[in-house]
């Protein structure tokens, strides 16, 4: 009898430790889901700054029609990428999407910023001034939401990989998540905002 109730406790033990193994990488889990969260509130400002920035730019940057429209296009295929990895940060191939869809805009704002210093007029604008702070702040604070994702997913990561969760985690469902890094040369370069 005594063997019986050694081997029930055991048994016990281990269902309730499985249970505490699994309970811990839904929470890191879904931390990594929020912090991705953060990063999307980020860089939602940071969309709806773009447009009102183009339509100061427009009038006097008239020539440089092109410029300002990839500006649009790379804000409005940005943030479909950021969407579709929104819903699923867990998701690898869409946080990879995201992250070069960012990595376009980026390079189209930079490329805007660029000409902007050919326009006095632009730069002495006082809501061209407010908008760069805005944006500004607001880069900032996705850097800072980024910095956050990537930590919370090296936790989830780290955990998952672990001896004994590497052996649970897989079976699970709990796949490795992916960080948010800076894959084009682009985006490793300060965006330019400065306009005074």
């Amino acid at each position: 009898m005594t063997p019986l109730i050694v081997l029930v406790i055991l048994a016990v033990l281990i269902v309730f430790w499985v249970v505490s193994l699994y309970n811990g990488l839904v929470g890191l889990r879904n931390r990594f889901k929020n912090a991705f969260a953060q990063i999307d509130v980020q860089l939602k400002r940071r969309y709806d700054l773009i447009p009102n920035l183009v339509e100061t730019a427009k009038g006097y940057m008239k020539f440089e029609r092109e410029t300002l429209e990839a500006v649009i296009a790379a804000r409005n295929a940005a943030s479909s990428a950021v969407g579709r990895a929104a819903a699923n940060p867990a998701d690898g191939q869409a946080v990879a999407g995201a992250m070069a869809a960012e990595g376009a805009l980026t390079g189209a704002l930079g490329k805007m910023f660029a000409l902007a210093e050919a326009y006095p007029d632009l730069k002495a604008n006082q809501n061209m001034a407010l908008l760069q702070e805005e944006l500004t702040s607001t880069e900032n604070k996705v850097a800072f939401s980024r910095q956050a994702y990537n930590d919370a997913v090296m936790t989830y990561n780290t955990a998952r990989e672990r001896f004994p969760a590497a052996l649970f985690a897989g079976a699970f469902g709990f796949a490795p998540a992916t960080l948010f890094e800076i894959t084009a040369p682009v985006e490793r370069e300060a965006v330019k905002v400065s306009f005074t």
